[in-house]
Formats: C-alpha cells, sequence, structure tokens
C-alpha cells in the first residue's frame, strides 16, 4: 500500500507568523503549500464580487463548492505565493483588513467549513503538505505527522502586521487592526464549529518575543524529529 503524503499541520491565530513560517518550512522540504486561511478570504472576495449575501450560508455554500482558486509560486522571497480567482491574481486583496474581517465571520458557518474540507484535502500530494489555518491539526488533517500551534500576545500580532501592510503600501490604522485582531480572537476562539484551539497533540510556540528566524529553526528542528 502507497504511503500517504506527510503533513505539516500550522494553526494558530491571525498575525502569529504562520504563513510565513508555513512558506519558509514548505521551501526548505519542497512541500506542497496550503493557506487555508485564504480560502475563505478568497469566498468573501468572490460573494462581494458576485453580490452574494456574505450572512446567506447557503449561497456561499454553493460559491464554495465552484470556486476557481489556485496558489502558485513567485520565485520571490518577500512574496513567494500569489493566490489566484477566476484567472485574477488577488493577492493584495485578500490582505486586507475587510477580507480577514469577512473570512472571520464566514469561518464558523458549518456548511461552508464542510464544503470546502474536500478541496482542502486534495492539496495533500506528494512529496508532502504544509497546511497553514485555525483547523488543520484539530479538524481537516487529524493524522497530520506534525502539528504545531503559533501563537503570540494580540499587540505583537497587531504590529506585525501593521508592518506587512504599510511595507506593501496599504494605509491602515495600528488600532483599528489591534481592536479587529482582538474581536476576532474572541470569535475565532468563542465559535461552536471547530474553534480556534491547539490540538491535544500540538507543540505550542508562542512567538511574542522571537524573531521570525528563531520561530523558523524551532519548528524546523520539531518537523526533522517527527518525519525523520
Amino acid at each position: 500500500m502507497a504511503k500517504t503524503p506527510p503533513v505539516i499541520a500550522i494553526d494558530g491565530p491571525s498575525g502569529s507568523g504562520k504563513g510565513a513560517i508555513t512558506q519558509r518550512i514548505a521551501e526548505t522540504l519542497g512541500f506542497h503549500i496550503l493557506d487555508s486561511g485564504a480560502i475563505y478570504r478568497l469566498i468573501g472576495l468572490a460573494g462581494r464580487k458576485h453580490d452574494v449575501d456574505l450572512e446567506d450560508e447557503a449561497a456561499l455554500i454553493e460559491l464554495a463548492r465552484q470556486l476557481d482558486i489556485a496558489f502558485k509560486a513567485t520565485g520571490y522571497a518577500e512574496d513567494p505565493l500569489s493566490i489566484w480567482l477566476e484567472g485574477e491574481d488577488v493577492t493584495r486583496k485578500i490582505r486586507t483588513d475587510e477580507a480577514g474581517v469577512d473570512a472571520s465571520k464566514i469561518a464558523p458557518l458549518s456548511g461552508v467549513r464542510e464544503a470546502i474540507k474536500q478541496l482542502q484535502r486534495s492539496f495533500r500530494r506528494d512529496p508532502g503538505l504544509v497546511a497553514d489555518g485555525r483547523d488543520m491539526g484539530t479538524v481537516v488533517f487529524t493524522d497530520a505527522d506534525v502539528k504545531i500551534f503559533l501563537t503570540a500576545s494580540a499587540e505583537a500580532r497587531a504590529q506585525r502586521r501593521y508592518k506587512q501592510l504599510i511595507d506593501k503600501d496599504i494605509s491602515v490604522s495600528l488600532h483599528a487592526l489591534f481592536t479587529s485582531i482582538r474581536k476576532r480572537d474572541e470569535r475565532d476562539t468563542t465559535r461552536a464549529v471547530a474553534p480556534l484551539i491547539p490540538a491535544s497533540d500540538a507543540v505550542i510556540i508562542d512567538s511574542t518575543s522571537l524573531d521570525i528566524d528563531e520561530v523558523f529553526n524551532q519548528v524546523l528542528t520539531i518537523v526533522k524529529g517527527k518525519l525523520d
């Protein structure tokens, strides 16, 4: 029987650094990437594009089933992954705070989550997958070979997000970002469906006082220890 491709699940709240770590680990190992948070942002963006009410779960489920998306490597270290919706590069559009808020509203809808679960699992291909999200280790890939839960204080995450957006010439208020992150944390951790919690067998890393290289080295050591 063929061996199932390995999965590294990296979960955590917004701004914890899981996206950057996912991309660096995937590049180091030559694995595929699943940015599951981007899928919810893409549904929100597609909903707005096609005038779908983001509170209409049935309409969102239908939209999710027909979602035409792609993740493409760019070859650039700063932005290694581009995200496409219906043939359009929407990498910048889905990184706005508005897109994040839309995603946080859509994510608790159980019907939508079920509709995209098979899409998410289809990214599990040889030689392996690094999956970034909020429920990769607890719901989508419960059998993941490695489970990491990255966290950091809300203040640190707001600062990081602010710098990311300013560096991309996206105007934003630091206070507004902090308030948004706190609200999203509350929604994500208290929702009835797939709440944001570490898997029981996840390794928890608090990156508040760590730089990206320190986090990467910790995660890579854990991954090599479990996959070797």
